[in-house]
């Protein structure tokens, strides 16, 4: 179990605003990753540090986005003015947390400009929705490149979260600790729950996102 990325969810007229501003803070570029047919969305991805990245998501002109529950969460946050849609685990086994929820796991994925099939299955996606403090777990397909190669210069410090750490330390069946790993967890009061903001480590130096 560990931070797989953090994801940002924007209107599609915000997209192209949103990942600009963000590269110009990171001073790094985002790529284009390709649309999520089944969900009704696309994204921008910056690989990180780690195995990690950070994902900028929009909702397409597509009936899943009204459908499925992914769609349904980013276009909700997207109308929200857009921010912090929440952070992702990625774990080698969703089955027992599908036996602890009480249903399956969805497969998702997306084809990349360059033509590599991104393929996984993730659960957790209706509760984010339910309790944003709550991240959502994700297991990558056998054989799949990750987004992150983990050599990046840019890295997550820090995350802020709006939420109570027995609530997160319950849903993970774990500490809230163990899958950050060297990423801090900073308890904050906000309007409210959920990701609040999240602090990267750059070349250039600290840099806090909200």
């Amino acid at each position: 179990m560990q931070l797989d990325h953090v994801s940002y969810a924007v209107s599609p007229a915000a997209f192209a605003s949103t990942w600009q501003r963000f590269g110009n803070a990171l001073g790094a570029s985002f790529s284009d990753g390709g649309v999520h047919p089944g969900f009704g969305t696309r994204n921008v991805v910056l690989p990180l540090s780690d195995h990690t990245y950070v994902e900028i998501v929009t909702t397409l002109d597509h009936p899943a986005a009204d459908r499925m529950p992914f769609g349904k969460a980013v276009k909700a946050r997207a109308d929200d003015g857009g921010g912090w849609l929440g952070w992702v685990v990625q774990v080698d086994d969703l089955f027992p947390f599908e036996e602890r929820l009480g249903r399956p796991s969805v497969a998702g994925h997306r084809i990349t400009p360059s033509g590599i099939d991104l393929r996984w299955r993730q659960l957790g996606v209706l509760d984010t929705m339910r309790d944003p403090q709550l991240p959502f777990f994700i297991t990558w397909g056998e054989g799949v490149v990750h987004p992150s190669t983990g050599d990046s210069p840019i890295g997550i410090d820090a995350l802020e979260i709006c939420g109570h750490r027995g609530t997160l330390d319950e849903w993970l069946g774990t500490q809230v600790t163990d899958p950050l790993g060297r990423v801090a967890i900073t308890f904050v009061e906000a309007d409210e729950p959920g990701l609040n903001a999240v602090h990267f480590s750059t070349p250039h130096g600290p840099v806090r996102l909200d």
